[in-house]
């Protein structure tokens, strides 16, 4: 597995590339987190003693990589997820799919529900009880099978733009719960936060925050 790297870091923010297979915050495997890391990372940099703090604004899949951002007071948190939560992030993501979509572009619309025991959402073309609205927008980049999409999510529902890629018949490679006719070497999926853009919780700035894929075979169709 790839090391984590740091974007950004400020007295409010920090910013990481998270490499895929690396949860986010510590889950029921017991394995080391992305918030572990950079908790040691804080506290090795800045000599801090005593705990650390760090407020979780938003995540990542296991198995995805890219940008993912903490904020580092509290104050910083609330605003961050504030603007997560109105939509005044944005997102883009590349994906590596079986297959060329039907079209060049195109919006998803579904209404997903988690099962949270099998770890996997449904997905309704109308509202239902219970499921969340998501959108996504996405456009195809280039390759015909497999194809490179550009994905940008306007909700942040789990498992959103993975069941958007099977509701257009492409399902991420290494995607074996939405679609995928075989796992990946490395266990990942093919889906990257390329992109995370959003205002500074303290200072009047945009802050935009990219990462290249990792060097893996199926990501080059990114790198052309």
């Amino acid at each position: 597995m790839d090391e984590p790297a740091i974007l950004h870091a400020d007295n409010h923010v920090l910013a990481l590339a998270k490499p895929a297979g690396l949860p986010v915050v510590p889950d029921a495997s017991g394995d080391a987190s992305l918030l572990d890391w950079a908790k040691a990372w804080v506290k090795r940099e800045h000599a801090k003693p005593g705990a650390v703090y760090l407020g979780v604004v938003h995540r990542l899949d296991r198995p995805v990589s890219g940008v993912v951002v903490f904020a580092r007071t509290s104050k910083a948190a609330e605003r961050l997820s504030a603007q997560f939560r109105e939509r005044g992030v944005e997102k883009v993501y590349l994906g590596v799919v079986e297959r060329r979509p039907a079209s060049d572009a195109g919006r998803v619309e579904q209404w997903l529900d988690k099962d949270e025991s099998r770890n996997v959402v449904r997905a309704y073309a109308a509202p239902r009880a219970g499921a969340l609205h998501a959108l996504t927008e996405w456009r195809w980049l280039r390759g015909d099978g497999p194809a490179l999409l550009e994905l940008a999510p306007e909700t942040g529902r789990p498992h959103q733009l993975r069941s958007a890629c099977r509701a257009l018949a492409c399902p991420l490679l290494g995607d074996l719960k939405y679609g995928a006719k075989e796992p990946l070497a490395d266990a990942s999926i093919a889906l990257h936060a390329r992109r995370l853009a959003f205002d500074h919780p303290t200072r009047r700035e945009r802050v935009v925050l990219e990462v290249e894929p990792p060097q893996r075979a199926w990501w080059t169709l990114a790198r052309r």
